[in-house]
C-alpha cells in the first residue's frame, strides 16, 4: 500500500470525502422514488414510482408555499443590497474613528444564533402586526443578512484604488453618482454572490417560518415540508419528505449554476490584489 503512486492516493482521499455528501443525497434520491413498505426494499435498482412527484406538483399548496419562499427570500435579497451597498461604500472607502469596532460587531450579530434573538423579535413583530404576515419573515431575516451583506461588501469597496474617487470628484461626480456610475459595476461580482447567498439563506430559513407564521396562507417552503404528515398513522412519509425536500433545493441549485462563475469571482475577487 506504501507504495502505491501519490496521484492513487490523491483519488482515494478525494473519493471517501465525496462520499460524506454524496451517499445522503443518494438515499434522499432513491427514497424520493419508493412509498410504503418499498422504502425498505434492500433491492437497488427497485422501478421507480413517480407518485410522490406528482402528488407534490399536483397539489396547489405546495405552489402557494413555494411562491411564499420565493417572495419573501427576493424581498430580502433585494432590500439587503439596497441597504448594504451605502453602508458598505461607508465603511470601505471612508476612514473614521470606530469603523474596525463596527466591522466587528456586525460580523459578531451575523454570527448570533437565531434562537437568541427569538422572543425579542417575536414581541416586535407582534407589536408592529406583522405575525403570521410574510412581512414578519422579512423583517425578521433582514436581522443576519444586512450585516453580513455589509460586513461582505465592505472588502470589495476598501480594495477599489483610491484613484477612482479623485478622478471622479476631479470631473464633478458627487457621491451618490460615483457608487452607482464608478464602483458598482466594478464591485457586480461581489454583488451578485452577496444576493445569491443572502437569497439562499432566507430560501432555506426554517426557524423564523415556524415561529412567525401560523396559517397556510404565509407558511414557507421549508416549514411546510417539516409538517409533512402521513396519510394514515400506519404509513411512514419518508418517501414524500424526500421528494419535497429535493424539490426544495433545485431553485437555489439552478441559481448556483446560473451564476456559479459571478459566485466565485465575488467570493475571490479580494483574494489577489
Amino acid at each position: 500500500m506504501s507504495h502505491l503512486p501519490s496521484s492513487l492516493w490523491r483519488w482515494v482521499i478525494l473519493s471517501v470525502v465525496l462520499l460524506q455528501p454524496l451517499l445522503p443525497l443518494y438515499w434522499a434520491l432513491v427514497t424520493s422514488f419508493r412509498k410504503g413498505s418499498d422504502l425498505f426494499s434492500t433491492v437497488p435498482f427497485a422501478p421507480p414510482s413517480f407518485e410522490n412527484y406528482g402528488g407534490l406538483l399536483s397539489n396547489p399548496t405546495w405552489w402557494h408555499d413555494a411562491a411564499n419562499s420565493l417572495i419573501s427570500a427576493s424581498a430580502v435579497a433585494l432590500i439587503t443590497l439596497i441597504l448594504a451597498i451605502p453602508a458598505a461604500y461607508a465603511l470601505g472607502r471612508i476612514s473614521f474613528q470606530g469603523r474596525n469596532t463596527v466591522l466587528a460587531l456586525l460580523l459578531g450579530c451575523a454570527m448570533l444564533p437565531q434562537i437568541a434573538i427569538l422572543s425579542g423579535l417575536f414581541t416586535v413583530i407582534s407589536k408592529l402586526g406583522l405575525y403570521n404576515r410574510l412581512g414578519s419573515l422579512i423583517f425578521a431575516d433582514l436581522f443576519f443578512a444586512l450585516p453580513f451583506a455589509i460586513w461582505l461588501l465592505t472588502g470589495f469597496f476598501r480594495d477599489l484604488p483610491r484613484d477612482l474617487d479623485d478622478a471622479g470628484r476631479l470631473d464633478g461626480c458627487g457621491i451618490m453618482r460615483r457608487i452607482l456610475m464608478i464602483h458598482l459595476p466594478l464591485v457586480w461580482p461581489g454583488l451578485a454572490a452577496t444576493g445569491l447567498l443572502t437569497f439562499i439563506n432566507c430560501w432555506n430559513e426554517f426557524l423564523f417560518g415556524l415561529t412567525f407564521t401560523l396559517s397556510d396562507s404565509a407558511r414557507t417552503l421549508p416549514v411546510s415540508i417539516g409538517l409533512i404528515s402521513a396519510p394514515s398513522r400506519f404509513e411512514l412519509p419518508f418517501g414524500l419528505i424526500m421528494a419535497a425536500s429535493l424539490l426544495g433545493t433545485l431553485p437555489p441549485i439552478l441559481l448556483v449554476l446560473f451564476f456559479q462563475r459571478r459566485i466565485a469571482a465575488g467570493l475571490t475577487a479580494g483574494a489577489v490584489k
